[in-house]
């Protein structure tokens, strides 16, 4: 098998293309988190994960044990991408940057991301953040993510997305795993943080904030800073790519 999964990526950007993102923008102005719902079958998951155990195909592996950062391993892909990841990266770039710009306007921050992926990575190489971030996380029993934010620079896009390649619930039930549920902490300003908790199906899209959003105060829009991670998995394996719009410096 090679980085190319057996996939036509632009199927699957229509996929996304045809997205409500309407919808899941409103879910992300309300929760800081929406699901665009499920965007790859099976087969394909089952095809992108197993992508992990080719280790020509990344540019670098974090035992997350080693650096405290939870228990389980990530792998960041090199040059090139697979065609899937690309266009799928693209696409919800393009579906996610008008409320990235609604965003900026009500926080007083400049949007200063153009209007296509291309252009905003060349931005970002242009200030040195050359590495491809889109990775791919394995977790087994007992292991976790703790909370974070995904920056990796100064030039960050405020939304990113995780896709789900394994199926939740317990084998005799047709599921991989057991626990694993994706986390969302928000601190909330002169209050106690709130926490959101989601289960994802296989092959569902995620998108969530990647650092802070917009939330109504007294004063009009205050941000709210907003960490994630992945609650302990309690059996199996379970198996995300995740969709960061940002190089790495």
């Amino acid at each position: 098998m090679s980085g190319e999964c057996g996939y036509a990526g632009t199927r699957h950007a229509q996929v996304l293309a045809r997205a409500d993102w309407a919808r899941v923008h409103s879910e992300l102005d309300e929760f800081g988190c929406g699901s665009v719902g499920r965007v790859l079958e099976p087969e394909q998951c089952r095809e992108l994960a197993a992508l992990f155990d080719q280790p020509e195909l990344f540019r670098s592996t974090v035992d997350m044990a080693r650096h405290r950062y939870g228990r389980g391993v990530y792998r960041y892909f090199a040059h090139p991408l697979p065609p899937l990841v690309t266009a799928l990266r693209a696409e919800c770039y393009r579906g996610l940057l008008p409320l990235a710009r609604d965003w900026a306007a009500r926080l007083g921050r400049p949007a200063q991301w153009p209007d296509t992926l291309d252009e905003w990575l060349a931005q970002c190489h242009r200030a040195g953040q050359t590495r491809p971030t889109p990775l791919l996380l394995s977790y087994a029993a007992g292991d976790w993510n703790a909370l974070h934010r995904d920056l990796y620079g100064e030039l960050v896009f405020p939304l990113q997305v995780v896709i789900c390649l394994d199926q939740p619930g317990p084998p005799e039930l047709g599921g991989d795993h057991t626990g694993g549920e994706f986390l969302l902490v928000e601190q909330r300003p002169r209050a106690q943080s709130k926490g959101i908790v989601r289960a994802l199906g296989r092959g569902e899209a995620l998108v969530f904030t990647t650092r802070d959003r917009p939330v109504r105060s007294a004063r009009g829009w205050s941000a709210a800073p907003v960490r994630h991670g992945v609650s302990t998995l309690l059996s199996g394996r379970r198996r995300t790519l995740g969709l960061v719009l940002h190089d790495a410096a």
